[in-house]
């Protein structure tokens, strides 16, 4: 006969209501509702962190391209937790060291995943002992003693 929706003067409330139900069997707004994605973050929402090298190591790139992408192992101060940053630059696996305290933000990848062809990073190095990694790399400024 007529919609499923209520019509009138007075359906406000229940149009409010079954909108807000709707909403649930969207998957982002659900995701983000329940706070899943800042849960499995290890930066827990935060634009970027802190942490301590504990190694480097070479990530080899994804098919078509053939090259080993620098990156370090690194573990996070707030929590403790261990994730694996790219080093952005060329030579930048040369000024980083083990112990350094570096400065990490998110790659730009989709929906904060992994980018290009580094499979499993989601992180770059952006400074290193309080200096920014690409004024290291070009050779602006030197990279204090600790």
């Amino acid at each position: 006969m007529g919609s499923k929706s209520p019509k009138g003067e007075f359906a406000a409330r229940k149009l409010l209501a079954k909108r807000k139900k709707f909403r649930w069997s969207n998957i982002y707004y659900k995701r983000r509702m329940l706070r899943l994605d800042v849960k499995a973050d290890p930066l827990k929402g935060a634009p970027m962190g802190r942490g301590i090298v504990l190694e480097k190591v070479g990530v080899e790139s994804k098919q078509p391209n053939s090259a080993i992408r620098k990156c370090v192992r690194t573990q996070l101060i707030k929590n403790g937790r261990l994730i694996t940053a790219f080093l952005p630059g060329d030579g930048a696996l040369n000024i980083v060291d083990e112990h350094d305290e570096v400065v990490v933000e998110g790659i730009g990848g989709s929906r904060g995943g992994a980018m290009g062809d580094i499979p499993g990073v989601r992180w770059k190095v952006i400074s290193v002992n309080g200096i920014s990694l690409k004024e290291l790399v070009l050779g602006r400024k030197e990279k204090p003693m600790r």
